[in-house]
């Protein structure tokens, strides 16, 4: 059975004055079958999320134009681009006098399986159907809580402390950083990466059903849609990227026009 990929990156203001996040999927340059979807959340006042934010993107592209799979691993690939753009962002608040922090999530593509890698509280879902796989665990203070059974993941969504990370980019200490792969992918799977300004709005089985239900594209327009009526004016700036695992159908051939099958007796 062959599979191809339908992708798309999105993404909407909300109701900030400024798009602090980034998101984009690259092709590799050179090497069919090879891809990378990014989300960062970028925080740290005026201009200062969107550069951390915008350092992730860059960093990652550039390293995925050198990535060579037969010499270099998956995880080695996520987590140096993780770094690296921690060290950059770091380096820029001596130049531009600011606090830059970024979240970030990364997918990789490769022939027969993916990896991906997190750091902070953008997410990455991976669903079969309308069936949840798994998801990443937030870097969070109310992540933490329900952790320790403090805490239900329902009352996490109006804590007030939810929006408290416990690592990031750019930050003082080194980032936390998770690493995952499967290869064990089937025609029906899908992956959304997204900040929290859209999964604030959306329950596993919601989601799920939007992203099986539609293609990559309507389906972001809907999310989107649904994300700025949930935020009543107060919606966070809202960034997410799509990637289905689409059986391809072959086509019977077409019989000549006129063509009349006659069965055997």
């Amino acid at each position: 059975m062959a599979i191809t990929v339908d992708a798309c990156a999105a993404q909407h203001q909300g109701d900030r004055k400024e798009q602090q996040d980034r998101v984009a999927v690259f092709p590799h340059a050179k090497r069919k079958g090879v891809a990378l979807a990014v989300v960062a959340d970028g925080m740290g006042g005026h201009t200062g999320g969107a550069l951390a934010a915008a350092q992730v993107i860059h960093t990652s592209k550039n390293n995925l134009d050198h990535f060579a799979p037969a010499d270099e691993s998956a995880q080695c690939l996520l987590e140096n681009s993780l770094r690296e753009a921690h060290t950059m962002i770091k380096a820029s608040r001596f130049m531009n006098e600011k606090d830059p922090h970024s979240t970030a999530v990364m997918l990789l593509l490769l022939p027969g399986r993916v990896a991906w890698a997190h750091c902070g509280d953008s997410r990455l879902y991976r669903f079969r159907g309308k069936a949840l796989l798994s998801r990443t665990v937030d870097h969070s203070y109310v992540e933490h809580l329900i952790a320790n059974g403090r805490i239900t993941a329902q009352q996490a969504l109006t804590h007030p402390n939810r929006n408290v990370l416990l690592t990031s980019l750019g930050g003082q200490d080194e980032p936390k950083i998770e690493f995952a792969e499967a290869c064990d992918l089937l025609a029906g799977d899908s992956f959304v990466l997204c900040s929290d300004g859209l999964w604030g709005y959306f329950d596993d089985i919601e989601l799920a059903s939007l992203v099986a239900e539609n293609p990559a594209r309507v389906a972001c327009e809907i999310l989107i849609d649904k994300a700025r009526q949930r935020g009543a004016g107060s919606g966070d700036n809202i960034s997410l990227a799509i990637i289905k695992l689409v059986e391809i159908k072959e086509e019977k051939p077409t019989p000549p026009s006129g063509f009349v099958p006659r069965l055997r007796n």
